[in-house]
């Protein structure tokens, strides 16, 4: 299973600068964080992987289907930012909405939804009304949302935003135990944001990418005199370093 973008170029605006300019990405098996700065394109590139958006000019496929058909954007899964709790739903109701949003029929929707919230630890809570939700459960259940009608392929948007140390934590497990068959993206703007825990790194300054690899190589790129709780922060300085031609 393939996803990728080829020669991908996109602008908000035809007289706009574009956010990103021939892009090229392949996404690797298991966890990769997408790192960059505010408005360095991670989520223009999570948007056209998602088929949420379209190239200006290139190509986005998975395993050769074209973004733009069925197959494609059933087997891709985007959870935007921000989750938005649906008045008076419980959390088993909403996550049923999105699949049968996604195609799916009513009743198959209703018996995935059970599934998809049991694979992000949320059984306990299939009944409670979204809006009762905390923030850490909320994104889980976006996850499940994403998860319901069996995307192979999961794009997150700054997912871990907002959250406490502890929410941060259960969310970092349930990420863990899905990525033995669910390729996942996540972007974030924080250097330290599951950086150690993901199997890949991928550094996008400027609508370009500056580094991908495995996080082993990622942290590589730190200095050797890095005090030990700062080696993903400084890794990702000496690759911004590198990008801009700074020593």
């Amino acid at each position: 299973m393939t996803l990728e973008l080829r020669s991908c170029t996109y602008t908000y605006r035809p007289w706009a600068p574009p956010v990103l300019r021939d892009l090229d990405y392949v996404l690797p098996q298991g966890l990769t964080v997408l790192l960059g700065p505010n408005g360095a394109g991670k989520s223009t590139l999570l948007r056209l992987a998602a088929s949420v958006t379209r190239p200006r000019k290139g190509t986005v496929t998975l395993d050769g289907t074209p973004s733009h058909q069925r197959a494609y954007r059933a087997a891709v899964a985007w959870m935007p930012q921000h989750i938005t709790p649906m008045t008076g739903l419980t959390a088993r109701e909403q996550v049923a909405y999105t699949g049968w949003l996604k195609g799916m029929t009513k009743r198959d929707a209703w018996d995935a939804a059970a599934r998809a919230l049991a694979r992000v630890g949320l059984t306990a809570q299939a009944e409670t009304k979204t809006k009762q939700l905390s923030g850490g459960q909320l994104r889980r259940v976006g996850v499940a949302s994403a998860l319901v009608h069996d995307a192979r392929v999961l794009l997150l948007d700054e997912p871990t935003a907002g959250m406490d140390p502890h929410q941060h934590r259960v969310f970092r497990d349930t990420l863990s135990a899905l990525t033995d068959d669910i390729r996942v993206l996540l972007s974030t703007h924080d250097v330290a944001d599951l950086a150690t825990e993901s199997h890949h790194v991928t550094v996008l300054h400027s609508g370009r990418i500056t580094f991908t690899g495995t996080t082993a190589d990622f942290l590589a790129h730190a200095p050797a005199d890095a005090a030990s709780g700062r080696i993903a922060e400084a890794a990702y300085t000496a690759l911004g370093a590198e990008a801009w031609g700074r020593p």
